[in-house]
């Protein structure tokens, strides 16, 4: 669990560890479609990181859209490092992907850095404000 509170779970085969954060899941299900043998939502735990290669994984999780799943290599120290360019995708009926490396303030205050890719919801139903948690579908967002 991290300092806000956030539940995050992390899964290693000794070269690599994957981190999944679950509010952060948009369940566009990329994972599931790419590497079925790992991803399992009905299993426990649903991640069997074994059952890949570690490039098999990374490349799985570089296309994660939500960036939900983000892995770190072991005994590699990582900088975080504020990109100047940034990307948004607006998703048809789905949430504003930012894409680069950000920092968030939360209405509460509460700052925190966001890499790679984070969703933000646009159809107002998220449970996980200012993030996406999927809900447009149910909600049959349009935009």
């Amino acid at each position: 669990m991290s300092i806000s509170g956030e539940i995050i779970k992390e899964y290693s085969n000794g070269e690599l560890t994957v981190i999944w954060k679950p509010k952060s899941c948009i369940h566009a299900a990329e994972c599931i479609k790419q590497l079925p043998n790992v991803y399992n939502p009905n299993a426990k735990p649903w991640i069997t990181i074994e059952n890949a290669t570690t490039d098999a994984l990374k490349s799985q999780i570089d296309a994660c859209p939500s960036g939900a799943l983000s892995y770190k290599l072991n005994n590699v120290e990582k900088s975080i490092k504020m990109e100047t360019k940034t990307k948004i995708d607006v998703l048809e009926n789905g949430p504003l992907l930012v894409h680069g490396t950000m920092e968030v303030t939360n209405s509460n205050g509460e700052k925190e850095i966001k890499e790679k890719t984070t969703a933000f919801c646009r159809c107002g139903v998220s449970q996980n404000k200012p993030y996406c948690d999927g809900a447009h579908k149910k909600a049959e967002f349009k935009g």
